[in-house]
């Protein structure tokens, strides 16, 4: 009715969520994936309830109190303009946070509100409801570790003592973790309703050119891979159906997701769909949020087993006046590099430094991966540096022609930046050194940056990384805990931080150059050159 009111078409899901609301189940979970739009349908069901008993409490809960008043706001919103609740307000401005339907006076409980809009970490000890709310309640800042799992579980059993008998419960979210509140209610015989972006999924983690792979239904949106690297494939050109099963055109070595029946075709096309996936990081979050499986933590793990290894250095040719940087055949058009400085004693982490290359199909190349040893610096006479770490990373930058150098400043990394400036100036080296402050959580940086070009595969690192003999940053990926914030991990660190941050297009030479030197340290950066545009507005 609301939506008839304004003059909107009601899709099926929210008529399948309205019809499911009204369902008189004491616990009720409504798992929906992101977009849906489920305020749009949580709204006027409040709004429905207050019309049919105005003395009915509603006590709605979200992640912080801003998000809890935006549905109170809502609710307000539909009473004052739906044609059959347009009185049942008094009239003025009204608070948000907590209000009374009617005068205070005709309810039958002046002492508690007919909505009360709060976080779910507030306090709202002696609160009274009819029904309580909790919306979103469980999100990446209160689930990433198990104390403050426990934390919101304590919240939440709170919530029984406000009820009234008779009450109710609704949990609408999705589900952000391995022991989701979500799966926890259902498992003790909750009421559900889950609505995926697709019905119907299967995924695939290798594909053969040409041989068949069940899938049991009809695909309508084929994937490959996830985040940057997500391509949609297209029918008749990379994989045709037969018989419920689907073949495709050429071999694939990572994840492959076949989809149909999505929720609501008219407002996620295939387009708006690679949109999102693109913009999703991990296939984990992509699973919990959109396809709803709570998947365990744990099982993100960083498989090293799917790097490709390589074993050759980078050349700089000079040719066909053009210079050019070659790793192998491929081109290589820029580079990150990232470190994260230590003072190298027991218990510390290791003073990690990653270059990563990148070409121009977006591979990566983690070339180099150290644990720099000594002091930060070691000074000799006149307060010269001859020693120590940032003598070892001017080495590398002079080899490797390293444009800029990002520097961890958290801890010890303090001071750093100031001394590697005063070394390469010493050794008349340009390149730049940018401070990086990082405030996000290690294990979740981790995991967004390295996932992806894990699972798609275009993720390389040389046989001097992969060695685990001398190496241990192939065991630091295969025991990374993404629930533990206390590991090995300050090499698989520094990979997050250089791939975060890739490109990094080489523009100059590292070396000072003079009138005979000038032509051979040219710019080997793809450049299409210098254009001038005349822009009327």
């Amino acid at each position: 009715m609301w939506n008839d009111h304004l003059g909107r078409e009601t899709p099926d899901c929210h008529i399948r969520i309205a019809d499911w609301l009204d369902k008189p189940n004491p616990v009720k979970v409504l798992l929906c994936h992101r977009g849906i739009g489920k305020s749009s349908t949580l709204a006027p069901y409040n709004a429905c309830r207050f019309y049919n008993d105005p003395n009915y409490q509603i006590l709605h809960q979200s992640e912080s109190d801003p998000s809890a008043r935006k549905i109170s706001r809502a609710t307000q919103s539909i009473l004052r303009r739906h044609p059959l609740t347009k009185d049942l307000l008094p009239p003025g401005k009204m608070d948000v946070e907590r209000w009374n339907i009617n005068d205070i006076n005709l309810l039958a409980d002046p002492l508690h509100s007919s909505m009360l809009a709060k976080g779910i970490m507030s306090n709202v000890t002696g609160s009274r409801a009819d029904e309580v709310q909790n919306d979103d309640v469980e999100v990446p800042r209160n689930i990433t570790s198990p104390e403050l799992r426990e934390k919101l579980r304590d919240r939440l059993d709170e919530q029984t003592h406000i009820l009234v008998p008779g009450g109710k419960k609704l949990y609408v979210g999705t589900p952000h973790t391995y022991d989701s509140i979500y799966t926890e209610q259902i498992s003790k015989g909750a009421d559900v309703l889950i609505i995926k972006l697709f019905e119907k999924e299967k995924r695939f983690t290798k594909v053969e050119a040409g041989k068949p792979h069940y899938v049991g239904f009809t695909p309508e949106v084929v994937f490959i891979g996830i985040h940057e690297s997500t391509e949609l494939l297209e029918e008749g050109v990379h994989y045709h159906v037969q018989n419920n099963h689907i073949i495709f055109a050429s071999e694939y070595d990572g994840i492959v997701d076949c989809y149909a029946g999505v929720s609501w075709p008219e407002r996620f096309t295939p387009q708006d769909i690679l949109t999102r996936r693109r913009e999703t990081r991990t296939i984990n979050a992509w699973d919990s949020q959109y396809q709803l499986h709570a998947k365990p933590i744990t099982k993100s793990r960083l498989d090293p087993d799917r790097i490709r290894v390589y074993d050759v250095e980078p050349t700089i040719i000079d040719a066909n006046g053009e210079v050019t940087m070659m790793l192998g055949n491929t081109r290589i058009i820029g580079a990150s590099a990232v470190w994260d400085p230590s003072t190298g004693k027991i218990k510390a982490d290791a003073s990690a430094f990653t270059l990563l290359f990148t070409d121009a199909k977006g591979h990566l190349y983690w070339h180099v991966c150290k644990g720099l040893t000594g002091e930060i610096a070691v000074f000799g006479e006149h307060d010269t540096i001859v020693g120590g770490q940032v003598i070892q990373i001017c080495d590398l930058v002079e080899k490797y022609n390293i444009p800029s150098i990002i520097i961890e400043t958290n801890g010890i990394g303090g001071f750093a930046p100031t001394l590697l400036r005063q070394a390469l100036k010493s050794r008349g080296l340009r390149c730049g050194v940018i401070e990086n402050h990082e405030t996000r959580n290690k294990q979740i940086r981790i995991l967004e940056a390295i996932e992806s070009p894990l699972q798609s595969r275009f993720l390389w690192a040389h046989i001097s990384v992969a060695d685990e003999d001398n190496s241990p940053v192939f065991e630091q990926m295969r025991s990374f805990n993404p629930e533990l914030s206390d590991q090995p991990d300050d090499y698989i660190d520094s990979l997050a931080g250089a791939i975060h941050n890739t490109p990094i297009r080489i523009a100059k030479s590292v070396q000072k150059r003079t009138a005979t030197s000038d032509r051979l340290t040219s710019n080997w950066r793809p450049n299409s050159g210098q254009y001038k545009a005349k822009i009327r507005y």
